[in-house]
């Protein structure tokens, strides 16, 4: 008897992907994105980045898109990267993340800056 492999994904709803097409799906995106990668470690090494200096800016850009996700909620982001809010806030200062600017980048502008809303009128015949 021949075994079928399982695609399982923690965090994918319900815990458990069982989709065959979707699990190639996402063999491919992984593939795409390791290619991604492969490709901005050569340069960043080409260019002469440090190392600590890549790892500053990864840590930053991750911190900030999850940060952006939830909200600017600290609790949130910091249960999704699996680390204590206070540990959070602590990377945060030290990569002078200002948490207050992921906020205001989330609201809308003022009434004032917005453009006014296009209202149709339906003329009676």
């Amino acid at each position: 008897m021949k075994s079928q492999s399982l695609c399982l994904f923690e965090k994918a709803p319900h815990n458990a992907v069982r989709n065959p097409w979707l699990c190639r799906q996402i063999r491919q995106i992984e593939a795409s994105v390791r290619r991604e990668l492969d490709s901005l470690v050569v340069q960043m090494y080409a260019g002469g980045i440090t190392y600590d200096d890549a790892v500053r800016e990864f840590k930053k850009a991750y911190i900030l898109e999850v940060l952006s996700h939830h909200k600017g909620n600290q609790c949130k982001a910091a249960a999704e990267l699996g680390m204590h809010r206070n540990t959070l806030s602590r990377t945060i200062s030290e990569l002078k993340i200002n948490p207050a600017q992921v906020r205001m980048d989330l609201k809308r502008p003022p009434r004032s800056e917005r453009s006014a809303p296009v209202r149709i009128v339906a003329s009676r015949p």
